[in-house]
This record gives structure tokens, C-alpha cells and sequence, in this order.
């Protein structure tokens, strides 16, 4: 209680303007570190220089605006969309391990990618259009088929029954993706990213295509920050209060859906993002969506631009895939979360 008290008594002018700086300062630090460094002045002129449409040039012109400034945008952005999609599944579900990864919703998008892959599936005139519509698809059905069986088992959809759910059609979705990879031939490759996360050789495009989803769907769920703090009493609760719950559940489900479908076409699948950014950002804005949702855009996006610059440079020359880094950061949160609710429940 005292946390929550400490958290509404910062400013939210404090924690914009604090965040804005974090992230910037983390964008920065990822773009000049890596196998070669380089100087912060450096990078900043020559970013400087190509936002005002001047030609790039020097040693470290390539490296920076066609390696590491897209590759950092779309760590940042995928951070983003990830963290605050766990936020309003957490608030959604009134769950605490709620999450696209622990849900198995990435494992349903990263399933339909694969799908896309091998099959070929695209549409004229998109680039890798086709792995983010299925993507998107299969994330939105898994959601949905996830909650139905967890309704079924448990109507009153309690925490160890969704999780349950979630950890059972995830080796479900395991097993058709090993299913996958045996007729992938060529293409086990391409496939083998989907199921590690990875921003190698991001380009623009993809900074484009996640900007885009962030700005849509992102901005969607800070737009229902408000509904989800009235389902913090249950959704009778939030009826009494006026709350179209239907068409907050659908229209949240949506843009999750979209968000993570997106990204899991883009980078892979990076499981955990969604459920460690929110509950640290939880202890500076406190329990209101309305701060809370704000706050993961930030976290998330500095969270994922530092894992893929640990993924980098940890065991360099040999790079990490970012899924790695954070599944062992998240494992470790998940469990903590786990045990701290059973304490509560015990005492």
C-alpha cells in the first residue's frame, strides 16, 4: 500500500519527462555499443544529418544508419508493443502472470509465421506481408481459444487455471512447430528465427510496420487505461460503472493481438517482455492504467533495446538471440511472481 501511496505522489509530468530521457539515453548507448564501438558525438552527427536529409558519410556511416539505428528502432519499438500489451492483459484478466508468452499467444503467432513461411503465403505488393497476417490470425485465435477452455474448466478464469491453460496449448503449439520444422527443408532456417527472437537484420521497413501497429493498436490500449482500472472490482463491477465490458474485453483482445502478431512476425518470438516490464513499471506509476499503460511504452522499449544490446555483445563475436535473454530474466521474474502470490494467498 505504501508503494502505491509513494507512486501517486510523482508527478506524471516527472515520470513523461524521466521516461522520454531513459529511452533516449538507452536508444544512444545501443547505437555507439557493440563489437566497435563508437563515439557518442559521432553517432549523433551522423543521425543529425541523415533526419535532416543529408548525405551520410565517414568510417561509421554504414554501421550506424543501416545496421544498428534500425535494429535499435526496432528493439525499441517491439519493447513497446510487447510491455503494453502485457499491461492490459494483466489488467484485462485481473492476472498478474498475464502475458502473451505465458498465455501462449506468441507460441500461436511465432506457429502461424512458421506456417507462413513454409507455405509461401504472401500479398502482392507487401513486403513479408503474409507472416504478419498470419501471425496476427494465429495470435488472435489462440487468445480466444485459450480463455474459452479456461471459461470451461473455471468460470469465475482464475490465475492457475489460464496459466495452465496457456502452458498446455503452448507444448501444443511446441509440437505442431517440430511438426513444421520436419517438412521445412530449406526453409528450417527461417524457421528456426521465429522460435529463438531475433533483430538481425531489421530495416526500415519493419521499423515502419511497428510504428505503425504501435501507433494504431498501441494507442488504442492507453485509450482504454480508464475501463481497465474498473475492472480491477470484476466485470459486474465494472458494468455498475457504466463499462461496455464486451466490447472492452474484444477490443482489447484485438489490439493485443495485432500488437504481438506483429511483432512475433517481425522479431520473432521474445517471450516474457509483456510480464516483467509492467510490474516494474507498476512501482513508479502504481496500480491506474492510465498511468501504468504510458509507463510500459517507455520501460518496454528500454528493456528490449538493453537485452538486445546484452544479447550482442555478451559473448561477442557470437550473437545471442534476444528471445534468450529475456526468457532467463523473465523465468526468474515469473517464478518470484508465482511465490509472492501463493504467500498472499497463505497468509
Amino acid at each position: 500500500m505504501s508503494g502505491e501511496k509513494q507512486a501517486k505522489k510523482i508527478s506524471p509530468l516527472f515520470l513523461l519527462g524521466g521516461a522520454v530521457i531513459l529511452t533516449a539515453l538507452t536508444a544512444l548507448l545501443c547505437v555507439c555499443a557493440g563489437s566497435v564501438a563508437i563515439p557518442v558525438g559521432e553517432t549523433l552527427r551522423l543521425v543529425a544529418r541523415a533526419a535532416g536529409g543529408g548525405a551520410a558519410d565517414g568510417k561509421w556511416a554504414s554501421i550506424i544508419l543501416k545496421v544498428r539505428l534500425p535494429r535499435v528502432l526496432t528493439a525499441l519499438l517491439c519493447g513497446a508493443a510487447l510491455s503494453v500489451s502485457g499491461g492490459a492483459m494483466q489488467g484485462l484478466l485481473r492476472n498478474p502472470l498475464a502475458d502473451g508468452s505465458t498465455l501462449g499467444v506468441s507460441s500461436g503467432a511465432a506457429l502461424g509465421a512458421a506456417a507462413a513461411i513454409l507455405l509461401g503465403i504472401r500479398f502482392p505488393g507487401l513486403a513479408f506481408s503474409g507472416t504478419t497476417v498470419c501471425a496476427i490470425l494465429a495470435a488472435f485465435f489462440s487468445l480466444v481459444l485459450i480463455l474459452l477452455l479456461a471459461w470451461r474448466m473455471d468460470r469465475s478464469l482464475s490465475t492457475h487455471t489460464i496459466i495452465l491453460i496457456g502452458i498446455i496449448y503452448t507444448m501444443f503449439v511446441s509440437s505442431l512447430m517440430s511438426l513444421l520444422v520436419t517438412f521445412s527443408g530449406e526453409k528450417l532456417r527461417s524457421i528456426t528465427f521465429w522460435t529463438m527472437g531475433s533483430f538481425s537484420g531489421a530495416g526500415y521497413d519493419q521499423v515502419k510496420l511497428l510504428l505503425g501497429a504501435l501507433l494504431v493498436c498501441g494507442g488504442g490500449l492507453v485509450v482504454t487505461g480508464r475501463a481497465l482500472n474498473a475492472f480491477a472490482g470484476g466485470e459486474e463491477s465494472a458494468q455498475h460503472l457504466g463499462v461496455n465490458v464486451r466490447a472492452v474485453r474484444l477490443t482489447v483482445m484485438i489490439l493485443v493481438s495485432c500488437l504481438v502478431g506483429v511483432c512475433v512476425s517481425v522479431g520473432g518470438s521474445i517471450a516474457f517482455a509483456g510480464l516483467v516490464v509492467p510490474h516494474m513499471v507498476r512501482l513508479f506509476t502504481g496500480p491506474d492504467h492510465t498511468r501504468l499503460l504510458p509507463g510500459c511504452l517507455f520501460g518496454g522499449a528500454a528493456f528490449m533495446m538493453l537485452c538486445d544490446l546484452t544479447a550482442r555483445v555478451l559473448l561477442s563475436p557470437i550473437e545471442l538471440p534476444v528471445g534468450v535473454v529475456t526468457s532467463m530474466i523473465g523465468a526468474v521474474v515469473f517464478v518470484a511472481l508465482f511465490f509472492r502470490m501463493r504467500g498472499r494467498r497463505g497468509a
